[in-house]
């Protein structure tokens, strides 16, 4: 028996709480799973999980060993990377969950070029706007934007984006252009349904100023909200990675700018307790280095302006 791949094994089974899933990810037969877990009981003399016909749990031996797991696959990582540093070439499957938009925008085509500089490794990607539990879906790392970082997570920034708000000159040129914030009250806003709330968030002399947008259409999908903006049902708030593109085209036209001075954080975020694979810190390093700490579709834009 392979003890440090029985560690790893024990350690994702406990960790997605199914032999199934981790069989699937790992593509072999489940009851090759289960083999290395009864070999690693029967080595230790003691249970480490509970089964049942509807889960897994953790037995206090399990709990015990699951955390010595850890410690010791970390410090097996970190050896090897100091040892081989930067000559170790990357190796294995990566699991990561993306935004829809901005990961199909940004991260595929330099994902691509990953892994064609590197064949040895694989990649499996999840494009959702929604926030995967890395641990139950056995996800690598995460790519998250927000206002905002959660200072308990474990995280590799990667770059910023602004946030602009935007609206076709036909439709301005309908409904007149707002001034200050406030005059967006009287307009037609396309908001995103998976954002903090229904306010958009400005500066107005220095301080926080939140304005309540309302309108008839609604999405969970940053494309989306840009096609309708870009077909003059409204004003929307995108970040740049979106609207840059649309706005240099004059597809749409900036509003408001002396009122916004939002940045979003865009970051990599790991499982808080899992040590992180050699080849997924090249991989995230990579990201980081291609978009660059002020991001190619904000160079020479309004925004930076």
């Amino acid at each position: 028996m392979d003890r440090l791949q029985a560690m790893e094994v024990f350690l994702r089974v406990a960790e997605a709480g199914s032999f199934t899933a981790v069989a699937d990810r790992l593509n072999v037969a489940r009851s090759a799973i289960t083999r290395q877990i009864a070999a690693l009981e029967a080595h230790l003399g003691t249970k480490l999980l509970a089964r049942s016909t509807r889960r897994l749990s953790l037995t206090s031996s399990g709990s015990a060993y699951l955390e010595k797991c850890r410690e010791i696959l970390a410090m097996v990582e970190a050896a090897e990377g100091d040892l081989a540093g930067e000559k170790r070439a990357p190796r294995g499957q990566i699991r990561a969950s993306v935004p829809m938009s901005f990961g199909v925008r940004h991260l595929m085509p330099l994902v691509g070029d990953f892994i064609t500089t590197y064949p040895d490794v694989s990649v499996d990607l999840e494009f959702s706007d929604r926030r995967v539990n890395l641990i139950e879906e056995g996800m690598d790392f995460a790519v998250r934007i927000s206002e905002q970082i959660d200072p308990t997570l474990v995280i590799r920034r990667l770059s910023v984006s602004s946030l602009v708000t935007v609206a076709a000159p036909a439709y301005l040129d309908r409904h007149g252009r707002p001034q200050h914030p406030d005059d967006l009250l009287n307009h037609h806003c396309l908001t995103y349904t998976l954002g903090p709330g229904l306010g958009w968030g400005f500066r107005v002399d220095g301080e926080p100023y939140s304005v309540p947008a309302k309108g008839r259409f609604r999405a969970n999908n940053g494309d989306a909200l840009l096609d309708a903006a870009i077909r003059g049902l409204g004003i929307v708030r995108e970040p740049t990675f979106l609207a840059a593109q649309a706005v240099q085209a004059g597809l749409l036209e900036v509003l408001l700018p002396e009122y916004s001075a939002t940045e979003l954080h865009i970051y990599a975020v790991f499982p808080g307790s899992r040590y992180v694979p050699h080849r997924v810190r090249t991989l995230v390093d990579y990201l980081a280095e291609r978009i660059g700490p002020v991001p190619y579709w904000d160079q020479g834009t309004l925004a930076r302006k």
